[in-house]
């Protein structure tokens, strides 16, 4: 069964958590104690009515505040799909956990409130998503029922959300009018907007086209672990284990395996359920090769007439997630794919307003939850593609190595 993976986003208030709670209970996907508990939860708030915000938010100071803080991950099944949720938060403070939830989306649901209309942090979280190369893109139109479910309303945050979107590289957008607190257009069409003739939320969930997201053109294995049983079933067993992270591998392709540059074939591809035909994103997997070559976690296995970028320097837009400020100069280790290295600073080249989309040439730093664009050296190459074609090979993420945090996430150009 195929699953998707989308992020909620949008300001504070818009009913980000209200709509997933609406969807989980609509399809069924929560426990009748649980929904007792939240009913409870809810009376004891001083609601009349049961306050579905409170399935995803688990957090104490959440509940108090009536926010989201941080990434709250919520999981559901339909006939048709498996789901994996990502709630984030709205407030600007917490562009980072919004980072986070939606760098492995698969789709983000950015939630507008119809009386409101497009505010700034709606452009902010929907600039977010493309620049995380979020394939697919859901304008949920949501508290419908509070202006009379008045289609001149959607009409009007319909034209200047299109508007809007034609600045970013947008693959695929839908604009669906909902009510989450009383599920008009989630689960089922909603009686109430006959205007509207698009399908539901959950309907679109379950059909949009996902499978053709995935890099399949070029082949990228990043070697996780040796496997070496050293046992009398298997006595010359080695194998590279690995998730792939692009492309297709099958038994006897030729490959080359980097950074040494050595090439062989591919002997056989093994799961944990038994050998296979081929191997493809995001499959874990073991690669066995026909010739012994010395091969360690972080190298990576790829085609002889289609490499990576092997580079010290990167360039990139970098989300920066600590207190204290990016600054040229500075020295950070860096994680791509399975390959650990140290990385200095050279230079930031501007700060990315993510408001206007304005650059910011002369700046001097970056802090938090800022963008900008930064060139790296790193002490080791690394082997990596643009992060439009690959988001596995094409990010990273920054570690502060005094307090061993991450402190920012990139994406190389």
């Amino acid at each position: 069964m195929e699953m998707l993976r989308f992020a909620t986003a949008g300001s504070v208030d818009d009913g980000k958590s209200t709509l997933i709670g609406r969807l989980l209970l609509d399809s069924k996907a929560i426990f009748e104690d649980q929904l007792e508990s939240v009913e409870q939860a809810s009376r004891d708030k001083g609601d009349d009515y049961t306050n579905l915000a409170l399935l995803t938010d688990g957090l104490r100071a959440e509940r108090e505040q009536g926010i989201t803080i941080d990434v709250a991950y919520r999981y559901f099944a339909t006939p048709r799909r498996k789901f994996v949720i990502a709630d984030t938060p709205g407030h600007v403070q917490y562009t980072r956990n919004m980072v986070t939830g939606a760098s492995t989306a698969n789709l983000a649901i950015v939630l507008v409130d119809a009386r409101k209309g497009l505010v700034e942090q709606s452009r902010r979280h929907a600039f977010l998503a493309t620049l995380l190369q979020v394939p697919h893109l859901v304008l949920a139109v949501n508290k419908m029922d509070l202006v009379g479910y008045d289609q001149q309303v959607f009409d009007a945050i319909h034209a200047e959300f299109t508007d809007f979107a034609a600045k970013l590289d947008i693959g695929d957008l839908a604009i669906i009018p909902v009510s989450a607190l009383l599920g008009d257009n989630i689960v089922t069409r909603s009686e109430n907007m006959p205007w509207y003739e698009g399908p539901s939320l959950l309907h679109h969930l379950e059909h949009v086209h996902v499978a053709s997201d995935r890099n399949l053109i070029d082949a990228r294995f990043p070697v996780q672990y040796v496997v070496r049983p050293q046992s009398a079933t298997f006595p010359d067993y080695r194998g590279y284990a690995g998730r792939v992270a692009g492309g297709v591998f099958k038994p006897g392709d030729e490959v080359v395996v980097l950074p040494s540059g050595f090439t062989s074939r591919i002997a056989s591809i093994d799961t944990a359920d038994g050998p296979v035909d081929e191997a493809f994103a995001p499959m874990s997997v073991t690669i066995r090769l026909e010739d012994e070559i010395d091969i360690s976690r972080g190298d990576m296995i790829c085609r002889p007439n289609n490499m990576p970028t092997v580079t010290q320097d990167v360039d990139a837009m970098v989300s920066w997630m600590a207190d204290a400020p990016l600054r040229p100069g500075q020295k950070l280790a860096i994680k791509h794919t399975t390959r650990p290295a140290r990385a200095m600073v050279k230079e930031l080249q501007y700060k990315l307003d993510v408001n206007t989309l304005h650059r910011t040439e002369d700046a001097t730093s970056l802090g938090l939850n800022e963008i900008g664009r930064v060139r790296l050296r790193t002490t080791q190459p690394l082997f990596c593609d643009p992060y439009q074609r690959n988001r596995d090979t094409g990010g990273f993420i920054l570690i502060d190595e005094s307090t061993n945090r991450t402190v920012g996430a990139g994406m190389i150009n």
